[in-house]
């Protein structure tokens, strides 16, 4: 079998069997496209078998991405997309050895994720227009990504049915199909009334639509239109990232900002490794260290001293001289 037939194979792999989400789906497509296209420019007299792609091939491969101003972490993810690749020949017996695991990859920037303060995220949610449908529309959408940290995709695929009003639950399809379950609070409760009762049904064209969050034409939300939703308020208080991803930071920060433990938080935001959820700890720890640094008087940083205690100290200093 040729190496695009593996490829094929591959990708229905981890559609079918892995039930990896769409998106992501599509990004193995690209990355793994553009690994064929690499091959052809290289390689014009074609791969044979896969076995041919050595160590020498792969290296060459990553040279190419570092040559094509790329940043290290969209090489990172590229490279990822190759190793799970051959990670799955290994595994199904097409190669003999995982070359591709051997690849040394530039080191990425330590890069902590973007979260708003606690005023900040107050500040968002009093942002929409509550005068109108479509602004009862983004206020709940703002209110249950900060209330129960959930992804975009997930927010998208919710259904009316999906919310629990009573017991304030939401049933969210995460990556890998997966299900689980998400809390909300009482301020995402009356903004999902008030979407429900008021706005939502100006917005729906069908019966039948199940979706719970609609378009101006009654369809579910895409993608992009959440982005440009969130973004639109974000980017009212903050210069720093402003898509929807930033308020999931933000709800796992302040729940463990307020003394959440890991393990909870890893739950809910529907990590398969805490490891993965880790990174909120040193997030809230760089924010504790400014914020130690900025308030106390004795922080780590050199700092004056409030124009009193700099007077006292003249007087002290005086008082000295003149006893001596």
């Amino acid at each position: 079998m040729n190496l695009e037939s593996y490829i094929i194979e591959f990708i229905l792999h981890i559609e079918k069997e892995r039930k990896l989400a769409k998106g992501t789906v599509e990004n193995y497509c690209r990355d793994l496209e553009r690994f064929l296209e690499f091959l052809r420019e290289e390689y014009p007299e074609g791969i044979e078998d896969v076995s041919q792609i050595d160590l020498f091939v792969l290296r060459a491969f990553l040279s190419s991405l570092r040559h094509g101003k790329l940043s290290i972490n969209t090489i990172h993810i590229k490279i990822a997309s190759i190793r799970a690749f051959f990670k799955y020949l290994f595994r199904i017996g097409a190669i003999e050895i995982n070359n591709a695991k051997y690849l040394k990859l530039p080191k990425a920037p330590k890069r902590y994720p973007s979260f708003l303060d606690m005023a900040q995220a107050q500040k968002a949610v009093e942002l929409p227009n509550t005068e109108t449908y479509i602004g009862i529309r983004n206020l709940a959408i703002l209110e249950i990504f900060y209330s129960t940290g959930i992804r975009r995709a997930e927010l998208i695929g919710l259904n009316v049915r999906s919310v629990n009003l009573e017991n304030m639950r939401i049933k969210v399809l995460g990556k890998g199909n997966k299900e689980r379950i998400v809390l909300f609070g009482e301020h995402a409760k009356k903004a999902l009334l008030d979407y429900l009762s008021l706005s939502r049904p100006k917005l729906s064209k069908l019966k039948s639509e199940e979706a719970l969050f609609l378009s101006t034409h009654g369809k579910r939300l895409c993608p992009k239109a959440v982005h440009n939703i969130v973004t639109k308020y974000l980017t009212q208080i903050t210069d720093d990232k402003s898509s929807p991803h930033v308020l999931r930071h933000t709800f796992a920060t302040h729940l463990l900002e307020m003394g959440a433990d890991l393990i909870s938080i890893k739950e809910l935001l529907g990590h398969e490794d805490v490891a993965t959820t880790q990174i909120y700890t040193h997030v809230t720890i760089e924010h504790l260290a400014k914020v130690y640094d900025k308030a106390h008087p004795r922080g780590r940083g050199e700092k004056e001293l409030p124009s009193s205690e700099n007077e006292n100290k003249e007087e002290e200093t005086k008082a000295k001289q003149q006893d001596s």
